[in-house]
């Protein structure tokens, strides 16, 4: 685990400024850094690597690293879990390895096979690998995006790192807001891929290799979750055994090549299922007892701990818990817009920054759960989907009523939205429609295109299948795993996740939707699964998430911070809030419980944070 950074451009910068920009990442990677510099014609390149030392903790794993005869550079951060086969095929071709990581398997798989390497790759990686004889950069993202990359292309300049500060600390770099973005962040607490806060400025999509060279980008897909589910949903597995059997073996495989590293090792053990399976499977993989680490709340309607603590007891593993109270996450809100460098309020950040704080005081590396509830259908919002499929004619009626238009304004904004969901291919989204509104009056723009496009690629009966695919491109790499990502690297601890092996999700898409949503049951196989390691009366109980008393600190310790934030003065010299809505805002939280008013609230407290630290103080 690391961070990585780099540029080409036309004008060359100090190796000091260089080392500025790597050194902001100092959290993604205290054990070691590097830097390397060389003009090749009229352009200067430079590549940069903190690093997080796992696995061979030598120096012989020191980046940037060169191949033998100097053509290849390369930076890159993650974990290639399959380097040690990939390595003996590579021996067998000649190559030879001084050291014992996966970073020297990347540069001589790139060596031989060019980018078709990245296809043999079980892992989480960004990787930046500069070809001196070719002139060219590429730039490679895992899978499903479980590691970060960004870049900003302008003016002939090109910038690529692991988080926004390095680029921000880029001497030609323009720091402009790209304002058209701002209602997508207002709407969904995050952007989306490829989408930035700054103008210029992208995230690369997962499963993709981007290419730079002489002044061009070029992108392409080397695995897409539409065509690898096309591909194998082909061919369902009609047998619930097989397909549990099938499932049961791949996740043991994932969570035993998660389990090798250099440095102590964990997992995250929140008590519900996906957590509990992936403890469960790594407990019987070692001979000693695993350390586990959960939080508990002191508010027993959000505390999960005893749970978590009597799953750990059954499973004999070496159990860390940790009650915290409300101020331990309330004091963590400052530290937000340095380590998510764009605004992004997701309020769970905040626990998830605390059970990564105190695991890392033990360990280096955590397994979790993450990824279950869009691979096999977990989340809430899958039911109200399969509500509004099978309601979806009564919404069509109701849409014809004679006087519909002037109506809506009397009726409940969830029904406004169920009510004018008429385009087909955008049909998952429909709930989304009241954030829409409250944003457009906020910023005073109404924005095109909230609602994302991927949607008009999903021509699949099932509203729920066509949802959850949504959100493996969508919500899962670019709010659960960058949360994740974030919160863990600010205390240098590293997250694996093995239900996000590609193998797993593959197999997914060979198992009948009714094995993963069977009866109202969500996440049925998965259940089934976990049930033959742990009892079922352990587990079977609501799910409680990690939640923040956002409402309360919103209407008392929070309130005098908005209040200045949202001064009209203030607002209008920002330009991109609308004075009086923010007030009106301000009041609908004062006097109303709708989550829509807290959630548009905090996002907006979130972004004045963000905006104080990075673009101009408003105090």
């Amino acid at each position: 685990m690391c961070g990585i950074c780099g540029y080409i451009g036309p004008k060359a910068i100090e190796e000091e400024q260089l080392w500025k920009m790597n050194n902001t990442m100092y959290h993604r990677g205290p054990d070691d850094g590097g830097v390397w510099q060389f003009q090749q014609g009229d352009i200067q390149i430079g590549l940069a690597q903190r690093r997080l030392s796992i696995l061979d903790l030598s120096e012989m794993g020191h980046q940037p690293m060169l191949s033998e005869d100097q053509r290849y550079v390369l930076v890159y951060n993650g974990e290639i879990y399959n380097f040690q086969n990939i390595r003996k095929s590579l021996e067998k071709k000649g190559y030879r390895f001084q050291s014992n990581c996966d970073t020297e398997v990347i540069l001589y798989a790139y060596a031989e096979w060019g980018k078709q390497c990245f296809l043999r790759f079980n892992g989480m990686f960004a990787a930046a690998l500069y070809d001196r004889k070719e002139r060219k950069l590429i730039l490679a993202r895992d899978r499903i995006g479980k590691k970060p990359l960004y870049y900003y292309v302008y003016k002939g300049h090109f910038v690529f790192a692991s988080e926004l500060k390095p680029i921000m600390e880029y001497p030609y770099f323009e720091k402009k807001i790209d304002k058209s973005v701002i209602n997508h962040y207002l709407c969904n607490k995050y952007l989306v891929a490829p989408f930035c806060i700054f103008e210029h400025t992208y995230k690369m999509i997962p499963g993709t290799i981007l290419e730079y060279s002489f002044g061009k980008v070029t992108t392409e897909y080397y695995w897409d979750v539409l065509g690898q589910y096309q591909s194998y949903s082909a061919n369902k597995e009609n047998s619930f055994a097989i397909c549990k059997k099938s499932v049961n073996k791949i996740l043991q495989d994932a969570v035993a090549a998660r389990l090798v590293a250099d440095v102590p090792i964990g997992t995250f053990l929140s008590g519900g299922i996906d957590s509990t399976l992936i403890t469960a499977i790594a407990q019987r993989n070692t001979d000693t007892p695993i350390n586990t680490y959960s939080i508990g709340f002191y508010d027993k309607e959000r505390n999960e701990a005893p749970y978590s603590a009597e799953i750990a007891k059954f499973l004999g593993t070496n159990h860390h818990e940790h009650y915290v109270r409300e101020k331990d996450i309330f004091d963590l809100i400052d530290d937000l817009s340095f380590y998510y460098d764009e605004p992004f309020s997701d309020s769970s950040q905040l626990p998830t920054m605390l059970v990564s704080k105190y695991a890392s005081q033990d360990i280096t590396v955590a397994l979790s759960g993450d990824g279950g509830d869009e691979i096999f259908c977990g989340y809430k919002m899958y039911d109200w989907t399969w509500v509004a499929q099978h309601a979806d004619f009564l919404g069509a009626i109701a849409s014809c009523v004679p006087g519909m238009g002037s109506l809506k304004k009397k009726l409940p904004p969830e029904l406004c939205a169920f009510i004018s969901n008429r385009k087909k291919d955008k049909k998952t989204q429909l709930y989304i429609d009241v954030m829409i509104e409250e944003a457009d009056k906020l910023t005073g723009r109404k924005a095109d295109n909230i609602k994302y496009e991927h949607e008009k690629r999903l021509t699949m009966k099932n509203w729920q299948e066509r949802r959850m695919l949504l959100d493996m491109q969508t919500y899962l790499p670019d709010e659960i795993l960058a949360k994740t990502d974030r919160a863990s690297m600010k205390y240098s601890l590293e997250v694996r996740c093995p239900l996000l092996d590609y193998r797993v999700i593959e197999e997914s898409f060979k198992i009948p939707h009714q094995y993963k949503y069977h009866h109202f049951d969500k996440k049925y196989i998965l259940k089934e699964i976990t049930y033959d390691y742990v009892p079922r009366k352990l587990l079977d109980r609501p799910k409680k998430g990690f939640g923040v008393p956002l409402r309360k600190w919103l209407r008392t310790v929070l309130k005098d911070e908005i209040s200045h934030y949202a001064d009209t003065a203030i607002l209008k010299r920002q330009d991109i809030f609308e004075p009086e809505a923010v007030k009106r805002l301000i009041i609908h939280q004062e006097k109303s419980d709708k989550i829509m008013y807290s959630s548009m609230l905090w996002s907006f407290y979130v972004f004045q944070k963000w905006y104080q630290m990075y673009i101009e103080d408003l105090w």
